[in-house]
C-alpha cells in the first residue's frame, strides 16, 4: 500500500513538473494578449496540484516604449484557490505578490502621457485575472513591496519601501451586501524616514471605479523629496517634515478628505517668479482659482482640515522678473489654520501667522474665511513692525527707483472681502529714511538718477512729521477683488496730513476697540458682521 502511495506521489509530481513549462508559456501569452503597451516575462512557474496553487518566479513587466529597466519585478507570485470561500460555494482565487518592486522614471511617465490609451484602459485588471486563470480574485496580499520614482536632475528618488497590503473578501462572498464589504490595510516606509498607515474597508466591485473608506496617517515624511514635482510649479522645497492623521473616502459618488491634524515642521518654501514663466504662472493661478470655485460647496466633494500647523519654517518670495531682482524672506514662521472646509455649513476658518520679515520686521497676520459658492468671504488683519529698509533695498530700487541707506518700515492693514468686493485700508509708516548709497556702485550712477534720489530725499524730509519723525499715510482700498481701487489723492492727502496737521500714529486705525477686532472694518464699510471666532491656540503636537 505504501509503495502504491509512493508511486502515485511520484507520478503526480512528475505530471506537475511536466506541466510547469507549458503553463508558463500559456500564462505569459495570455497576460501579454490582454495588456497594451507593456510586456510580461516570466522566468519560471511551479505547479502544486495537491494544494490547488502555482507559483511564478522572477516575473517582470517592461514598458514597450522604454524596455530598460523593467517597470515592475516580482520575485515570487503565488496564486491559489481560496479554500475558505469554497465553504460559501464560491470558487475564487487568492493572490500573493512577494517582494514586488516598481521602478518609474520621467521617461516612463512621459511615454504614458503621450500614449493614446489611458493607463486604466491598458488591461491591468484583465491581466491580473489571467494570472488566476480567470478565477475571480477574492484575497490580495502584497509583502515587502518597493516603489521608486526617479526624476530628471540631481534629485533624491521618491521611494516607498517595506510596503505590506492586504485586502480580503474582495468578491464579497463572506458577508451581506453593503457599501464597503472588504477589509483593507496598508503600511510602509516613505522616503526612508517617514511612514504611511491606512486601515479601512473597500468595495472593489463598485462602478465605474472602486470605493475606499479608511483612516489615514503619515508620520515624519521628508518634504524635500518632492523637489522634482514642486520645481515644475516654480516652488522650491527644502528640508521639513509632514505628519497628518485623518480619514479618506473615495467612491463613485463621493470624495471626502477630512484631516484632523496636519503638522509641517522646519520647511523652507521658496516661490520664484521668473520672466519666462510669467504667462504660465498667471494661467496656473487662474486654473487653481477655477478649480477652487468648482469644489466650493459641492456636496459630492467634501474637503476639511480641522487643524494645520506650520512651525519653525521659512517662506520666501523671489521675484526674478523685477529689476533688480529681490527676495522677501519670512523667517521663524509659525502658521496655524483651523476649520478650513469647502462646505459653508462647516462655518468660518481661522488663520494665524507670525514671523520675522527679513529677520527684523515683526509680522503678525490673522484672518477668518467663510466659504461661499464659487468664492470665499474674508476678514484680514496684518501688521509688520520695525522692518529694516536696508534689507529691503532691492525691493525699493525695483519699485521706487532709488537706493536706501537707512530707515525703518512698518505697515498696518485691515481688509474685508465679501461677495467679491473688497474694502479696507493699508497704513504704511517710514522712520529715519536716508536716501542714496555711497557704497560700491554709487560712482556709476548717472546725473538723472542722482537728481531723482535727491528729490526723494527732500520729499521725505518735507513730509516727515516733526514730533514723531515719521512719514506716514492711510491708503483706503475698495472695489472688486480682481480690480481694487486706490485713490492717489487720498494717499497724498494722508502724507500732507501727517506732515503738517495731525500725526498718523503706528497701529491700526483709531476706530479699533480693545474688545472688538472687527470695529475698523465696520467703520470703513458701514456694515455689521460677527466678531471673528477667538479660538485659543493649544500646544502644537505632532499627529
Amino acid at each position: 500500500m505504501f509503495g502504491t502511495l509512493g508511486l502515485l506521489s511520484v507520478l503526480i509530481y512528475g505530471i506537475a513538473r511536466s506541466m510547469d513549462e507549458p503553463m508558463r508559456r500559456y500564462l505569459e501569452r495570455q497576460v501579454n494578449h490582454r495588456l497594451t503597451g507593456y510586456t510580461v516575462q516570466i522566468r519560471a512557474l511551479r505547479v502544486h496540484p495537491w494544494i490547488g496553487s502555482f507559483e511564478l518566479y522572477d516575473a517582470s513587466i517592461v514598458q514597450d516604449a522604454n524596455p530598460d529597466p523593467p517597470v515592475t519585478h516580482v520575485a515570487r507570485l503565488v496564486t491559489s484557490i481560496d479554500w475558505r470561500a469554497l465553504l460559501d460555494r464560491r470558487l475564487v482565487a487568492d493572490i500573493i505578490f512577494d517582494r514586488p518592486t516598481v521602478y518609474l522614471d520621467l521617461k516612463n511617465v512621459r511615454a504614458e502621457a503621450a500614449g493614446d490609451v489611458a493607463l486604466k484602459d491598458r488591461g491591468w485588471q484583465q491581466a491580473l485575472e489571467a494570472l488566476a486563470f480567470d478565477l475571480k480574485i477574492n484575497r490580495l496580499r502584497v509583502l515587502g513591496g518597493d516603489v521608486t520614482y526617479v526624476d530628471q536632475g540631481p534629485f533624491k528618488p521618491l521611494r516607498l519601501s517595506r510596503l505590506n497590503l492586504s485586502a480580503d473578501n474582495i468578491r464579497n462572498v463572506q458577508s451581506q451586501e453593503r457599501v464597503y464589504p472588504s477589509n483593507i490595510h496598508l503600511e510602509g516606509v516613505v522616503f526612508d524616514t517617514g511612514s504611511v498607515w491606512l486601515d479601512g474597508r473597500a468595495d472593489f466591485l463598485a462602478e465605474p471605479h472602486l470605493g475606499v473608506e479608511a483612516a489615514l496617517r503619515l508620520d515624519q515624511v521628508a518634504l524635500d523629496y518632492f523637489k522634482p514635482v514642486t520645481g515644475r510649479y516654480n516652488l522650491s522645497v527644502d528640508q521639513g517634515t509632514l505628519s497628518l492623521a485623518g480619514a479618506v473616502e473615495y467612491a463613485p459618488k463621493l470624495t471626502r478628505l477630512v484631516l484632523d491634524r496636519v503638522l509641517v515642521q522646519g520647511v523652507a518654501l521658496e516661490y520664484r517668479h521668473l520672466p519666462h514663466t510669467a504667462q504660465v504662472e498667471q494661467a496656473r493661478a487662474q486654473q487653481t482659482a477655477q478649480a477652487a470655485k468648482q469644489v466650493a460647496g459641492k456636496s459630492d466633494t467634501q474637503l476639511r482640515i480641522d487643524r494645520l500647523d506650520v512651525i519653525k519654517s521659512t517662506f520666501v518670495f523671489a521675484n526674478q522678473a523685477a529689476t533688480p531682482a529681490y527676495r522677501l524672506v519670512l523667517t521663524d514662521t509659525n502658521l496655524t489654520l483651523q476649520h478650513l472646509s469647502n462646505q459653508q455649513r462647516d462655518g468660518q476658518a481661522s488663520v494665524r501667522l507670525h514671523g520675522e520679515l527679513m529677520g527684523s520686521g515683526n509680522t503678525n497676520v490673522t484672518a477668518t474665511l467663510q466659504p461661499q459658492t464659487g468664492s470665499a468671504d474674508m476678514d484680514l488683519t496684518a501688521q509688520i513692525e520695525g522692518a529694516d529698509l536696508v534689507r529691503l533695498r532691492d525691493l525699493v530700487r525695483a519699485y521706487g527707483g532709488f537706493d536706501i541707506a537707512a530707515g525703518e518700515f512698518s505697515v498696518y492693514s485691515e481688509l474685508q472681502v465679501k461677495n467679491g468686493a473688497i474694502a479696507g485700508y493699508v497704513k504704511p509708516l517710514f522712520r529715519g529714511i536716508e536716501v542714496g548709497n555711497d557704497g560700491p556702485g554709487a560712482a556709476e550712477k548717472g546725473l538723472r538718477r542722482r537728481l531723482y534720489e535727491g528729490m526723494v530725499g527732500v520729499s521725505a524730509k518735507i513730509l516727515r512729521n516733526r514730533p514723531r519723525g515719521e512719514v506716514a499715510t492711510v491708503v483706503p482700498i475698495s472695489g472688486r477683488v480682481d480690480r481694487p481701487l486706490i485713490s492717489r489723492w487720498e494717499v497724498v492727502g494722508g502724507l500732507l496730513q501727517n506732515a503738517f496737521f495731525k500725526a498718523i500714529h503706528p497701529g491700526f486705525e483709531p476706530q479699533r476697540s480693545p474688545t472688538d477686532e472687527s470695529a475698523p472694518i465696520k467703520e470703513l464699510i458701514g456694515r455689521d458682521q460677527a466678531t471673528p471666532r477667538a479660538d485659543s491656540t493649544p500646544t502644537i503636537e505632532a499627529p
